[in-house]
């Protein structure tokens, strides 16, 4: 019998998200398009239209040693042409964003190659090949896992996740990246994510309302979708959780699990 990959149990709408984002087969919505050289400057590592700093030369111009794996896997584009490692960061609101961290580093390695990822309390980073991450820097700015109001870009001083929101249901931000423009009635950005003031504003459009952002939400609330209510997470926790205790503390006990 063929091995069929699982995602995520459930069936409350955060579950059904969760399994939507991660499943790489899924092609995502795109709600925006913000300009590839936008997405750059916001990024904040070259210029537009600068050429990419290179840490090693070009593999085919390499003289590496025989080696049985690099001849199983196909490169990169980042790496064929010796790139260096450059990230970006995203900050997500505990206030129904559209996923949140943990499940970003899922999406990640799930969806692309190449990748590193690390999770903290708010925030989420991937490094990668620098050519390879603008792409799928646009990429996760234009579609639905990201809103405007609720993610945040940014690479330091990220913190501001679980404040409420301000009076347009803007994320705070510490270093004031992006504001509120009321005009056009959309988000911009002002600084780039390590909060460099930017020659000019960059819109990243209007937020979605908070009933469309419950819908494409993959966190579960209290005042929300309680991961209570969907009784095949509930399950899929709890063991989880017992099972990580015991691996830790009577590992025999495991056995047949």
């Amino acid at each position: 019998m063929a091995y069929k990959r699982q995602f995520y149990p459930g069936n409350s709408i955060p579950a059904k998200n969760r399994r939507r984002y991660l499943d790489p087969k899924v092609k995502l919505k795109n709600l925006r398009d913000v300009a590839q050289d936008d997405v750059v400057r916001i990024m904040g590592h070259r210029n537009p239209g600068e050429d990419y700093k290179s840490i090693h030369p070009p593999i085919e111009e390499g003289k590496e040693p025989e080696c049985p794996i690099r001849k199983l896997v196909t490169p990169i584009e980042g790496a064929k042409h010796g790139d260096r490692v450059r990230y970006i960061q995203f900050t997500d609101s505990v206030y129904f964003a559209p996923i949140s961290p943990y499940q970003r580093a899922w999406m990640y390695l799930s969806r692309y190659r190449g990748v590193d990822t690390g999770t903290l309390s708010g925030r989420q980073i991937i490094e990668v090949r620098e050519r390879d991450l603008e792409v799928m820097a646009k990429e996760m700015i234009d579609n639905e896992t990201f809103d405007p109001a609720l993610t945040g870009i940014r690479g330091a001083t990220v913190h501001g996740h679980a404040c409420r929101l301000d009076e347009n249901g803007l994320m705070f931000d510490g270093w004031q990246r992006y504001i509120w423009d009321d005009e056009k009635k959309e988000v911009v950005y002002v600084k780039d994510q390590v909060a460099i003031p930017l020659d000019r504003k960059i819109s990243v459009g209007a937020p979605g309302d908070m009933k469309d952002l419950r819908e494409r939400t993959t966190i579960f609330r209290a005042d929300g979708v309680d991961m209570r209510d969907d009784e095949e997470v509930t399950k899929y926790g709890i063991r989880i959780h017992y099972l990580r205790t015991l691996g830790g503390f009577q590992p025999w006990k495991v056995k047949g699990e």
